[in-house]
């Protein structure tokens, strides 16, 4: 199993989602499509400012390795800016219907062009909410 892992701001996210998420390529290539949304690191440490996501990361990490069960993945990792810009009501991510972020960090199955599960900043630092997120698949 692999875990292709990219990063995107809100600059090249765009970019990124279409070549991974949507192209026909994409679609077809059997790989299970997740997005990780989280907050900005911060440029003197490895952390993010959100606590909710420096408690969730490494456990998606870890549950990735596991309930994958061999299958192939691509994480793309897309970090919604520094806390004034994703306080901002008018945020391109809660704004946007495919997406609609009402917290960080949030977790998002991707499945024929559209959002197939989800986890919150409740739940996403939860391993049995992560695993079922993980195992449950329309396609695969």
């Amino acid at each position: 199993m692999t875990v292709e892992k990219v990063d995107a701001a809100l600059a090249d996210f765009d970019a990124y989602f279409d070549r991974l998420f949507a192209s026909p390529d994409a679609a077809s290539d059997g790989k299970v499509k997740l997005l990780l949304f989280l907050a900005d690191r911060e440029p003197d440490s490895s952390l993010t400012w959100c606590p909710d996501c420096n408690v969730a990361e490494p456990v998606i990490y870890e549950r990735l390795e596991e309930a994958l069960q061999g299958r192939d993945a691509v994480l793309l990792r897309a970090y919604v800016g520094d806390k004034p810009t994703w306080r901002d009501p008018a945020h391109p991510w809660t704004v946007d219907p495919r997406f609609g972020l009402k917290g960080v960090p949030t977790l998002i199955r991707w499945e024929d062009g559209a959002a197939a599960a989800r986890l919150g900043d409740d739940e996403a630092h939860l391993k049995d909410k992560v695993d079922a997120l993980l195992c449950t698949s329309g396609g695969n």
